[in-house]
């Protein structure tokens, strides 16, 4: 059976990697650390959870909570660990993030189908591959996808809230803003 090509080794490209294995296809994941990190990167573990460590809803009366569950049902790595590695959070699936990483990088890199390359890849593969680099894409990397036919820019969205220390909120600057507020709605 030929080799699958993963580039990335965050949610998307070890879970990709998992179920691809497990089906029975050879994995080479592809992963630029611990030899190139972003400024974003703390750690040279996969699935590294650099903004939250929530995952959202686990309730399953929302899209997101039924989406993971469906996850759960096809074997998700992903969802094992988390649920392996949860801590109290209300509703939300919340994870230790060392201990979340830590479960994923081992189960990856235990698996017997699964090799992991540790190099940034500098050029897209020639063969068919899997690119789950997302919003962490080295430089180099994302001026190569860039460069195909039709991706003139690529955008990456982050949709988690900044978090905010109490005490840096500035009350009376609040207070003024929220009164502003006020007066034009």
């Amino acid at each position: 059976m030929e080799r699958a090509i993963v580039v990335g080794a965050g949610l998307a490209g070890c879970e990709a990697a998992w179920q691809l294995a497990g089906r029975g296809v050879p994995v080479t994941l592809v992963e630029m650390k611990p030899h190139a990190f972003t400024p974003a990167h703390h750690s040279a573990g996969f699935a590294e959870l650099v903004c939250s460590n929530s995952l959202r809803s686990d309730r399953l009366t929302n899209a997101v909570g039924l989406l993971k569950e469906e996850m759960r049902q096809l074997g998700s790595l992903i969802l094992k660990a988390a649920d392996a590695t949860r801590v109290p959070a209300g509703g939300a699936l919340a994870v230790d993030r060392e201990k979340f990483s830590d479960y994923v990088t081992q189960a990856v890199r235990s698996h017997p189908l699964i090799e992991v390359e540790e190099r940034e890849l500098c050029e897209l593969p020639q063969t068919n591959a899997v690119i789950a680099t997302g919003p962490l894409t080295s430089d180099r990397l994302a001026e190569k996808i860039a460069a195909l036919p039709g991706l003139e820019t690529l955008n990456f969205y982050d949709a988690a809230a900044p978090i905010i220390e109490k005490d840096s909120i500035d009350s009376l600057l609040f207070r003024r803003v929220a009164g502003f507020l006020n007066d034009i709605l």
